[in-house]
């Protein structure tokens, strides 16, 4: 099979390529340096050039805080790039289109409603979340008439080596680092509060592939872990997983003034449709994070 990643030089691109190729499959890597993913002219063209018979659409702009400094290029990149993959995809004769929105979709949810099911309303909560919220507004219905089968993988928070330390979990691990090289005992945090489900990058791209071989037309599917656990656990999970004498200091600077409290999920839908599983332990995750950056 041939494959197309938009965003395949990011971060979860570049596990998914490993992924893919190790599953005997092409893979052309389409990025920011190639074309504007919002550009439905040039992804046509491109798109029409390589005839691939899957398009794993992950490009977006996908840092919350950021968002909120320019929201109608996040709405831009992250819809318009939608479309754009999706009207090429149609136009090239594309077999599959995974579409990769985001658990920021869900917005702020109510304990009770935890965890959460691909059913729960999905208003967003930030720029970056409604803009992904109506990327997948905007799939759905696309899917229900194109012949390309397009579905929706909807992954909660996850993680990895090479994950750039702009989010939570990598940004722990390198101040964890700088302290151990400068004797410093003090970790700057944010808000310790918000509980969130985290998974492995590597389990996340298998439910990508998973989804591209048996997930419905049209449907959506929660790629998570099922567990929630708090900023506070995980940066303690990293202290101690490095074995130093280390304090979590609260810095006001890296609290966000918009923070969802709890986003956990339910994957019984995606592991129904697919047999798909989490496999690597949260330790393995953190532990793999602190040591290889």
């Amino acid at each position: 099979m041939r494959c197309v990643i938009t965003g395949g030089r990011g971060f979860a691109g570049g596990y998914l390529a490993t992924e893919l190729r190790a599953g005997g499959h092409d893979v052309v890597l389409l990025d920011r340096a190639d074309l504007d993913v919002a550009d439905t002219a040039a992804m046509r063209e491109r798109l029409g050039s390589i005839r691939p018979d899957a398009v794993f659409h992950l490009a977006a702009l996908t840092h919350v805080g950021d968002s909120w400094l320019d929201p109608d290029e996040v709405a831009r990149v992250n819809v318009g790039g939608t479309e754009a993959v999706l009207q090429g995809s149609e136009a090239a004769g594309v077999d599959v289109v995974v579409i990769v929105g985001s658990a920021e979709e869900y917005g702020r949810v109510e304990p009770a409603d935890v965890p959460i099911l691909e059913s729960h309303p999905a208003p967003g909560h930030s720029p970056y979340g409604t803009s992904k919220a109506a990327a997948t507004r905007l799939a759905v219905e696309f899917g229900q008439h194109a012949r390309t089968r397009v579905v929706i993988a909807r992954p909660f928070n996850h993680t990895g080596p090479g994950q750039v330390p702009r989010f939570l979990i990598p940004a722990l691990a390198a101040r964890i680092r700088a302290a151990l090289e400068s004797g410093d005992h003090d970790i700057a945090v944010g808000n310790l509060e918000p509980v969130r489900d985290i998974s492995d990058v590597r389990d996340v791209v298998r439910a990508y592939v998973r989804l591209a071989e048996s997930g419905a037309r049209g449907a959506i599917y929660n790629v998570c872990s099922g567990r929630g656990v708090s900023v506070a656990e995980i940066a303690e999970r990293l202290i101690a997983a490095s074995g130093a004498d280390l304090r979590l200091r609260v810095d006001p600077e890296l609290v966000r003034p918009v923070d969802i409290p709890i986003l956990v999920g339910d994957h019984s839908k995606l592991s129904a449709a697919t047999g798909w599983r989490p496999e690597i332990s949260l330790e393995t995750t953190l532990a793999d994070v602190l040591q290889l950056g």
